[in-house]
């Protein structure tokens, strides 16, 4: 097929690379322009722009696509199908109708559940047992549109950071398989009664509530690890939490139990395994004490 490939992020990358090693002609790239990153603040290209740079494939990186122009660049290609994975931007009617077979969406839940921005945070922070993609033809509406195909990963202890990859690969080879025989896979429409929304993390809703159980404060580590990254405060500096596990432990909410730096919960208490202090480094709990003793008895908020 002759494909618009429309992503962002890394977890984009693996179903590039994959459409283009299976055969399929990429016309064109749609990426979100270069941002700011690291300390110089140096104007960086995304992810799925550096895959398509190596593979030789024109990029396009608009601001919108609302504007007539936009669409009339967009209609010109002549694609057979657009694929979108985490592109960023909202498709106007206008682009979902200009290829062939419209625009195919990898979306990293088990759709209905987790429709919108966040669906690999929100299903660790929900403790779902089980996530995965859902290959679906796009449509105005949010992640409302007919489903063609489903693959689950059970999520265990899995951080947002280690599904991200892991639901890249799986997403990448689901829509190489649907695009090798479209007409094996029948549409399927989604129920809206059982659709549940993952909203944008909201930045407030990072910060550790010591007064939630044990297992709530755990999932929510693991939801926000590596970002944004739960975070608490000792004394005057905010440390970031990125690993944690659920252990034995009675105390006021926030209290450090031990030289260990076992914190109490509302019940239950966590063992922190690795964080990380503004500016530093990640570091494995050890090596964090070594550079900060915390003694038994602090409280933190």
């Amino acid at each position: 097929m002759r494909i618009i490939f429309m992503g962002t992020p890394e977890f984009a990358v693996p179903a590039l690379t994959a459409l283009h090693e299976a055969g399929h002609e990429i016309a064109c790239v749609y990426t979100q322009p270069p941002r700011p990153a690291g300390r110089g603040k140096q104007l960086r290209p995304s992810p799925v722009a550096l895959e398509a740079e190596r593979l030789g494939v024109p990029v396009r990186w608009p601001v919108s696509l609302r504007n007539a122009e936009a669409q009339a660049e967009f209609a010109a290609l002549q694609a057979d199908m657009a694929v979108v994975a985490a592109y960023g931007l909202i498709l106007p009617q206008a682009v979902l109708d200009a290829p062939k077979h419209g625009c195919l969406n990898i979306h990293a839940s088990l759709l209905p559940r987790w429709r919108g921005a966040a669906p690999i945070h929100r299903a660790v922070m929900a403790g779902d047992e089980v996530t995965g993609v859902t290959i679906m033809q796009m449509e105005a509406g949010l992640d409302t549109g007919p489903m063609l195909h489903k693959v689950s990963v059970p999520v265990g202890r899995k951080t947002t950071g280690e599904l991200f990859a892991e639901l890249g690969a799986v997403g990448a080879a689901a829509m190489v398989e649907v695009l090798a025989n479209l007409a094996a896979f029948p549409p399927e429409v989604q129920d809206d009664s059982a659709a549940i929304y993952a909203p944008k993390i909201d930045k407030a809703e990072a910060k550790i509530d010591w007064a939630q159980p044990a297992e709530t404060v755990e999932r929510l580590v693991r939801g926000l690890a590596p970002f944004p990254g739960a975070w608490f405060e000792l004394g005057e500096e905010r440390v970031k939490l990125l690993l944690a596990e659920v252990v034995e432990g009675t105390g006021a909410p926030g209290s450090v139990l031990d030289e260990n730096f076992t914190v109490a919960c509302g019940s239950g208490a966590i063992l922190p395994l690795r964080l990380q202090r503004a500016g530093k480094p990640v570091l494995e709990r050890g090596d964090f004490l070594r550079g900060w003793a915390v003694a038994a008895g602090t409280v933190l908020s």
